[in-house]
């Protein structure tokens, strides 16, 4: 998958003016814009404004709010003058994204109240593609983008939604602005930045399907690993996680998520979910460490700050591990986390009577 950055951003912003830029001497003002309630001049001025302000989330690291400054066209200003500061605001945040560390996070409200540079970068390219198809569609124009870009957007920030055949087509339905002869239409929508979890002296950064899909290649997801990583184990997660991306059924929150060390930003292992919770409430979890960053605690802190997140949603009721026999090792991360021993019939996995199953309840 290609990664999601500055590159993209331009490309977005590029595609937009070459097509608008000779249409400007038309009525934006008066012209409603495809079937949003604004004109097409409000809309490109909604975009612009968007731009510069996930530029400054990034550039300022807002950590609890929005920035709070706007953007203003001056009186008279024309409507190739607002192209100009698409063209502008474009280039700011794909140079602020460019120049971001990776592990900076920016308050963004949804979902989890926050996004890395990424993040911010496929949000901004989708406000580019999905506010010219507006534009384009009030003032009767052909627009279509390329289908790797938005198949970009699609596996950065909309991995709750069933990939389909064309990209573009399943973007406009994903936002609310299409149909696909196999799905119902939207009413609402929203994307889906990537969930964070804090565990001490790691994070637990979700994965989105772009980064599965690198993984499960060979790849390394974006991630910087240490010696040793990924391992086995979070490949083969990263696959399952596929699999029910490709199924329309992942839940990005119940997937799979890498330990990112705080002090250095390398990550170490992977942890998650093999689904959402079933009819029960009872949700599976697994994970692996890189072998040079075992013995260290790291797992433990991993599993405890992702089993205190679960058990506070009211959907869950318990979790459930399986450990291998002769994993000693696995057995004590497992131990120390609050899981007990259950017997071998309770498993759902020890098939072959090589596993102990382990289990956390709810208190509530």
């Amino acid at each position: 998958m290609t990664n999601m950055g500055g590159d993209q951003v331009e490309e977005a912003v590029a595609g937009a003016v070459a097509l608008l830029r000779p249409v400007t001497g038309r009525d934006w003002e008066g012209t409603k814009a495809g079937r949003l309630e604004w004109s097409c001049r409000r809309t490109a001025e909604h975009v612009a404004g968007d731009l510069i302000a996930y530029a400054g989330q990034l550039a300022g690291r807002a950590t609890t709010e929005y920035v709070p400054f706007d953007i203003v066209m001056d009186e008279g200003t024309g409507n190739d003058g607002v192209l100009d500061v698409i063209e502008t605001t474009g280039a700011l945040l794909a140079t602020t994204v460019r120049a971001t560390p990776r592990e900076v996070r920016a308050f963004h409200p949804y979902p989890f109240r926050s996004a890395n540079r990424e993040g911010f970068a496929a949000m901004g390219v989708t406000e580019v593609l999905a506010h010219t198809h507006d534009i384009a569609e009030g003032l009767g124009l052909a627009y279509e983008p390329s289908a790797e870009l938005c198949e970009c957007v699609l596996t950065h920030i909309f991995p709750h939604v069933r990939p389909g055949a064309d990209p573009w087509r399943t973007l406009l339905w994903a936002t609310g602005r299409g149909d696909l002869p196999d799905r119902a239409p939207l009413t609402g929508w929203r994307w889906n930045n990537n969930l964070v979890i804090p565990a001490g002296r790691l994070t637990l950064q979700g994965v989105t399907p772009a980064a599965a899909f690198d993984l499960r290649a060979g790849g390394t997801g974006g991630f910087d690993w240490i010696e040793g990583g990924p391992y086995d184990g979070t490949r083969a997660a990263a696959g399952m996680m596929l699999k029910a991306y490709e199924q329309g059924t992942h839940r990005p929150e119940w997937g799979v998520f890498v330990l990112v060390r705080e002090d250095d930003g390398r990550a170490v292992g992977g942890m998650g979910f093999h689904g959402a919770p079933d009819e029960e409430g009872r949700a599976e979890v697994g994970y692996d460490l890189a072998e040079a960053a075992r013995g260290r605690g790291y797992a433990t802190e991993a599993l405890s700050a992702l089993s205190a997140w679960a058990l506070a949603r009211d959907e869950v009721t318990a979790l459930f591990a399986a450990v291998d026999r002769t994993n000693t090792a696995s057995q004590g991360v497992v131990t120390r986390a609050g899981f007990t021993r259950v017997d071998c019939e309770e498993s759902t996995r020890d098939r072959d009577g090589e596993q102990y199953g382990y289990e956390l309840r709810a208190t509530r």
